[in-house]
């Protein structure tokens, strides 16, 4: 049953009520519409023109917003057809759509024209996990080390001496911000206390950012592929996107001044590359030329494989157009929700104010374990890269062994592996892979162009016997999804 368009009207609201261009805004309240259930999979849309009337605009502008919930993959246009809801946009329980990928949280890629959808499954399987099921969809550690639990046991024990502190900090506990000032300091960036945020983990940071730096309609400049859980952030602020495949194109794309640029040059989310110190310097230059505030996620950059962590893109400019991301969740755990912003200090006073009409501050108790963690990376960061490097390892050879037609670059640092396949299409391959007990991300989830839909992004963070069983198990898949060759005849088309 199509949606009725006085009903449409009725649910839509006061969508023209913020600011930017009209096909933004209309795209938005749709695609908030799609995401919250309210419009149904496979619900036809009202037809370009009878909406255009009903909403008293121009049909371009109907037209315009359709055509970018098709390139997110929300909607499907066809000749003929009409406009319809992606009957895939949320699956059931049990068959969740598991070809779209995740960090550290956040909904969504964006998928080609009438590719489907790619929701970001860390949303899908968190909030509605499937059974039996082997979720290579989120990259995150399994389980805390011990050195947490003893963090938190000093902290407690803290807090019977604390006086004189009502437990608000909307800039984050003044022991730890110094904590994380002195981070950077020692990594060759100066930095004060004033020019540090402490957040509810970097999804938060990221949301906070979007919200003060972008309007509807501003373009964000990103990596393709890139994290998907930035990508969410940046379009529930009603974003465009435009994409760069690498460093150089990704500098051009400076000279024409979009309101954000978004990079993870170190450890990079999915493909575990690492940008070299002369690309770095160059990036920061053109920021601070073009006046392109210049977001660096930072959240896995202390997992480099050759146990050095490069300095981060603050070291290279003035620090007044970078912004700089981090959190403990990759390095120690998810669980821990403590992350932070370092930025020049009238940016922080902005985001301070705008943290604390949402939210007061973080949890104290956490914090303070925090500051202890910090105080001991170079250890934690020893104990984790031996562990990621061995799970690594084990994860090529047997993909190496069971699926050598597959290409897997090995990565530098971080937890993923970029994963190219011989042909087909990874979203109806990772449906496949479903039915197989095993939930992978596609490319398209990590490229908002659409792009990469030959792709999958694996995580090396499970021990080895489950990667042993999750291979094992996707190449049973594989078989499946194209049961007149075997893995192992096509290398040849593998380019």
């Amino acid at each position: 049953m199509g949606a009725n368009n006085d009903e449409l009207i009725a649910r839509l609201g006061r969508w023209s009520s913020g600011r930017g261009p009209l096909y933004v805004l209309l795209a938005a309240r749709l695609r908030a519409l799609i995401d919250d259930g309210e419009l149904r999979p496979d619900t036809p849309l009202p037809p370009d023109r009878e909406l255009a009337r009903s909403l008293a605009v121009g049909r371009g502008t109907v037209v315009a917003a359709y055509d970018l919930l098709q390139q997110e993959g929300r909607v499907v246009r066809r000749q003929g057809s009409g406009t319809r809801v992606c009957a895939a946009q949320h699956p059931p329980p049990g068959t969740a759509d598991a070809n779209d990928g995740g960090g550290a949280g956040g909904a969504g890629g964006a998928g080609g024209a009438g590719g489907g959808t790619t929701a970001n499954p860390l949303l899908l399987h968190l909030l509605d996990p499937p059974e039996s099921v082997i979720l290579l969809s989120c990259a995150a550690p399994e389980e805390p080390p011990p050195i947490l639990a003893e963090a938190y046991l000093e902290a407690v024990a803290r807090l019977g001496r604390i006086r004189h502190d009502i437990g608000y900090h909307p800039a984050g506990h003044p022991e730890l911000r110094e904590e994380i000032a002195s981070y950077y300091r020692a990594r060759g960036v100066p930095t004060s206390p004033g020019q540090i945020l402490v957040t509810n983990g970097a999804q938060q940071a990221l949301t906070l950012l979007a919200n003060l730096l972008l309007s509807p309609g501003d373009t964000v400049l990103t990596e393709a592929p890139t994290y998907p859980g930035a990508l969410e952030s940046f379009r529930e602020a009603a974003a465009l996107f435009r994409t760069a495949a690498g460093a150089e194109e990704f500098g051009a794309a400076l000279t024409d001044r979009p309101a954000l640029g978004y990079l993870i040059p170190t450890c990079h989310n999915p493909t575990g590359t690492i940008m070299p110190p002369l690309v770095r310097r160059r990036l920061a230059a053109l920021a601070g030329e073009h006046d392109v505030p210049l977001v660096e996620d930072e959240v896995p950059a202390e997992l480099c494989f050759s146990g050095e962590t490069p300095p981060p893109l603050a070291h290279y400019g003035d620090g007044r157009r970078i912004i700089t991301v981090g959190s403990l969740s990759k390095l120690v755990w998810g669980g821990l929700r403590v992350g932070w912003i370092r930025a020049a200090a009238p940016v922080i006073s902005r985001l301070v104010r705008l943290r604390a009409v949402h939210d007061l501050g973080g949890e104290i108790v956490g914090q303070l374990a925090a500051t202890r963690l910090i105080s001991q990376v170079d250890r934690l960061r020893r104990d984790r890269i031996a562990v990621l490097r061995r799970r690594h390892d084990h994860l090529l050879g047997e993909l190496a062994a069971r699926l050598p037609s597959w290409r897997a670059e090995p990565a530098l640092g971080g937890q993923t592996i970029w994963v190219r396949l011989p042909g087909g299409d990874a979203g109806a391959f990772a449906q496949v892979a479903l039915r197989h007990g095993v939930a992978v991300p596609q490319g398209r989830s990590f490229d908002p162009s659409g792009g990469h839909g030959d792709h999958l992004r694996l995580p090396f963070l499970s021990g080895e016997e489950t990667l042993t069983e999750s291979v094992s198990a996707l190449a049973a898949a594989w078989r499946d999804y194209d049961g007149t060759r075997r893995p192992g005849t096509l290398q040849a088309l593998v380019v």
